[in-house]
């Protein structure tokens, strides 16, 4: 049979026996097919009375050409930032709760994976934030968000005092609770929670999103994606803020460090089933117009 992927890694939910059937039914399903398959380490245990070749996430684009992740959004983000750098593309099999991007139900797993793997899909790019944090003039550590990055207090009742540049020009400062800077993936996730509005995917635009601020005509403000934002601290005394990029934490970053974050230039390339729409996603997910049939 000739395919347009001949490689295809899998990617579940790390120890979580709720992936069991449908790991397992993918995995069958992919070996039916003839396709070479690895699954990532914390995975192998789901695949029973069959010999499977693993390796680890961080060395999976290595090997395949294609990646499918079984879970929720969050297995979805770590498989993104583990492979974006091979530039192959990424399928999401949802087993999470809202699941914006893993679209492909269990139930309906391998009707809607298959035209997928002979070349009918639809396929969009979404870009990642790079984040690195600055003390004396030095990168101390650099970090990957998929959905979003965001300053917060840490460890205090305080506000923290964030000062904002956009493209090194003064934006404001504001006491608050904490800052998001979001893609429009991350339109839909955090920034949302706290007030954000949504963001068509294919838009080049970060939205920044305050929390609780103390003054209320701090509002959210849409930028555009080419711009790099400085981050900077206002304090009278130390006071630590934790940075997180998605769900991956940079504890006790002090107010004397700069935080620089920009659009990375690699995309992720998600595949979605033929007819894929955004819109029907929001109203599925968001339960919107639920009294309404067209």
């Amino acid at each position: 049979m000739q395919t347009l992927f001949k490689t295809i890694g899998i990617v579940g939910k790390p120890s979580d026996p709720v992936i069991a059937e449908t790991l397992m039914t993918l995995y069958t399903y992919l070996i039916e097919q003839r396709y070479v398959v690895y699954v990532v380490e914390d995975s192998v245990q789901f695949i029973t009375n069959q010999t499977v070749s693993s390796c680890s996430l961080d060395r999976l684009g290595q090997y395949c050409d294609l990646v499918i992740a079984v879970g929720g959004d969050g297995t979805f983000l770590s498989a993104a930032r583990a492979i974006v750098e091979y530039n192959i593309p990424l399928i999401g099999i949802n087993l999470g709760r809202l699941g914006f991007l893993v679209d492909i139900s269990p139930n309906e797993l391998t009707d809607k994976l298959y035209p997928i793997l002979q070349g009918h899909y639809s396929e969009e790019k979404r870009y990642l934030l790079r984040a690195k944090i600055i003390r004396d003039n030095q990168v101390i550590h650099e970090e990957t968000a998929v959905n979003e990055v965001a300053i917060l207090r840490w460890v205090t009742p305080s506000m923290i005092e964030i000062v904002t540049k956009i493209d090194n020009v003064f934006l404001n400062s504001q006491r608050s609770d904490g800052l998001i800077i979001s893609t429009p993936t991350g339109s839909t996730a955090y920034s949302l929670s706290a007030g954000g509005p949504i963001l068509y995917p294919s838009l080049n635009a970060l939205v920044l999103v305050p929390l609780n601020p103390h003054t209320l005509s701090n509002r959210p403000i849409v930028i555009h994606d080419s711009a790099e934002i400085e981050i900077s601290f206002l304090q009278t005394k130390q006071i630590n803020a934790l940075v997180t990029c998605d769900h991956i934490e940079i504890p006790d970053v002090l107010i004397s460090d700069k935080v620089l974050i920009k659009k990375d230039p690699i995309p992720i390339r998600i595949l979605h089933p033929e007819g894929h729409d955004f819109f029907q996603i929001l109203r599925n997910k968001l339960n919107w117009s639920s009294g309404y049939h067209s």
